[in-house]
């Protein structure tokens, strides 16, 4: 067995280890049939890659490729389902909406290599060689092909690239080498299929360092999964979320890169370069997006801005206006709680940030918004039973942020050690109080900062402001809302007071028929009234009825064309 056939088996075997070894943890879960299906699919791709390496003439080369393309195929829809289901809450809505679009990726590409398969190659401009290694040239539908794969390569990459910009703290940490290794395969993706479209044909060199990538990417997944276990993590993307994508602007700027190094190459005929060039290129970036993704890094960057060059550690102009801008249009508790956690989480450069809010009625906590926990979560937490209630006993009387984590001995000190559990699995090492108006509203907690160093007089301050002017927010959001209530049901007691006098009135009248009826019986004139006035009662039963529906019903819309009139 040689190198390349050599490393296609490692490439099956590790990609289907890691299908293998998730449907294991959960057989349940959507999301791991899709991660799994497409694991699979590459290691199938992998084996008949390495049969290609094996063919001992251009014929069998070209129909070992045809079956491999047939695999490939299946790649751009499977793995674009996963990249709209996998850390999403609400998944099945976001796939809904893009049914059409994906039903186009996984049946346009299975078109083009089943349907057009002779046009796949061009036999008699190809080159086989069992030593040196082999190019066949494409024909129109393989060209076209190559052409909607990296298409659906960006549009992937766009999907994985929002689910890493929604996330934030520990979730962030969980995911990030997750959505790198996927990332990484179909980045390389776009980079071989531009190198198809740029030469318009394939080559055992591109061939093999796909499947490198895909060893080297299947490391960062292992190392995602070591992470998270499972797949089952739920991000909210907000309304107000931007749609602009740095992956469209990053591939623009390399397909331009690639572009410019391959005529440069063909000019001076060193054309047999560019791949092992492109490849360093590659993986450079590959180590610098994994670098600059790192909380820890971006925090010492910062903090060595912050020391060498003398600049403030906050502008709080920038961060007032920043917060103004993110909550300005919100209208709810739950999306104002979504952005402040991740506001906070981001500037203060922590992994855990909570907003925990007092359930009047019950005296309890619930969830607002955090960037660590999802709701199904918070309710088994060890030690909440007694840590829970003493927490908001004693954050009720403190005015500004509280650290838990110190080891001096008072009370914070003590209140942690004897609730140490629930401390830990809260992931609770700093503690403001959210207070408005003489009301105590909740609390917001965050875990140790990323690079371990404690929080100054300065994160304090801000930390404080950006508190109260989140209670603030949240109280007159409450407020609304209690609002809101008192008119329902105002609006509810008019309709009431109406329906009521309607009640009466049609009473009165049945009562008076009922009365008369033993006496007048016999009248056939009576009779015919009397049939009259409960067919009228009962059409204004049911009117009532209808017009009482609307009150809980919901509202359509219809669009009619209308002539605009001067």
């Amino acid at each position: 067995m040689n190198f390349n056939s050599l490393i296609t088996c490692i490439a099956g075997l590790f990609c289907g280890g890691l299908s293998v070894f998730l449907l294991i943890k959960d057989r349940r879960s959507f999301v791991h049939w899709t991660f799994a299906t497409g694991m699979i699919a590459l290691a199938l791709e992998a084996v008949l890659t390495g049969f290609s390496f094996r063919a001992a003439s251009s014929i069998e080369l070209i129909q070992w490729q045809r079956l491999r393309l047939i695999l490939t195929s299946i790649l751009p829809g499977i793995w674009l389902l996963f990249s709209l289901t996998f850390a999403r809450a609400n998944y099945k809505e976001t796939v809904s909406k893009m049914r059409w679009l994906l039903t186009a990726a996984f049946i346009i590409p299975l078109v083009l290599v089943t349907g057009f398969n002779k046009f796949l190659f061009l036999a008699e401009d190809s080159s086989y060689n069992m030593s040196s290694g082999w190019l066949l040239r494409l024909g129109w539908s393989g060209y076209f092909f190559y052409l909607i794969f990296l298409i659906s390569a960006l549009l992937i990459l766009m999907n994985l690239e929002r689910i890493f910009r929604s996330s934030t703290g520990s979730i962030r940490w969980q995911i990030k080498f997750m959505v790198l290794g996927i990332g990484a395969i179909f980045a390389f993706r776009i980079y071989s299929g531009s190198q198809a479209l740029l030469f318009s044909s394939i080559s055992s060199t591109l061939e093999i360092f796909n499947i490198g990538t895909t060893i080297l990417s299947g490391v960062l997944v292992t190392i995602g999964l070591a992470r998270t276990r499972i797949l089952k993590i739920d991000i909210y993307f907000s309304q107000t979320f931007l749609y602009n994508s740095l992956i469209v602007l990053i591939v623009g700027i390399y397909l331009l890169i690639v572009g410019g190094l391959s005529k440069t190459t063909r000019y001076f005929n060193v054309g047999l370069s560019l791949p092992v060039e492109a490849l360093l290129i590659f993986l450079s970036l590959l180590g610098l997006t994994i670098v600059l993704l790192s909380g820890q890094a971006r925090q010492s960057i910062k903090q060595f801005a912050s020391r060498h060059f003398k600049r403030p550690r906050y502008d709080y102009r920038q961060e007032w206006r920043e917060f103004t801008r993110q909550t300005t249009l919100l209208s709810d508790i739950k999306s104002v709680c979504a952005v402040v956690v991740k506001m906070v989480c981001d500037t203060f450069g922590v992994s855990s940030v909570t907003i925990w809010l007092l359930n009047g009625p019950q005296k309890r906590l619930i969830l607002g918004g955090s960037t660590a926990f999802s709701e199904p979560l918070t309710g088994n937490m060890k030690g909440s039973e007694k840590g829970e209630p003493e927490l908001i006993h004693v954050m009720r009387d403190q005015q500004m942020p509280v650290d838990f984590g110190l080891e001096k001995d008072d009370w914070a000190g003590q209140h942690r050690r004897a609730h140490r559990d629930y401390f830990q699995e809260a992931q609770i090492r700093y503690c403001v109080p959210l207070a408005a108006g003489g009301e105590f509203l909740g609390f917001m907690t965050l875990n140790d900062h990323i690079s371990g160093e404690s929080f100054s007089v300065e994160d304090f301050d801000l930390l404080k402001t950006i508190a109260d002017q989140t209670a603030g927010n949240l109280l007159n959001l409450k407020l609304s809302e209690h609002l809101q209530e008192m008119k329902q049901m105002e609006a509810f007691q008019t309709m009431s007071t109406f329906v009521v006098h309607d009640l009466k009135n049609l009473a009165s009248t049945l009562s008076l028929t009922m009365q008369n009826l033993p006496t007048h019986f016999d009248n056939p004139e009576f009779r015919d009234d009397a049939s009259r006035i409960i067919k009228q009662s009962v059409a204004k039963v049911n009117s009532m009825c209808s017009h009482l529906s609307m009150l809980w019903g919901k509202m359509t819309l219809v669009d009619t064309k209308v002539e605009l009139k001067y």
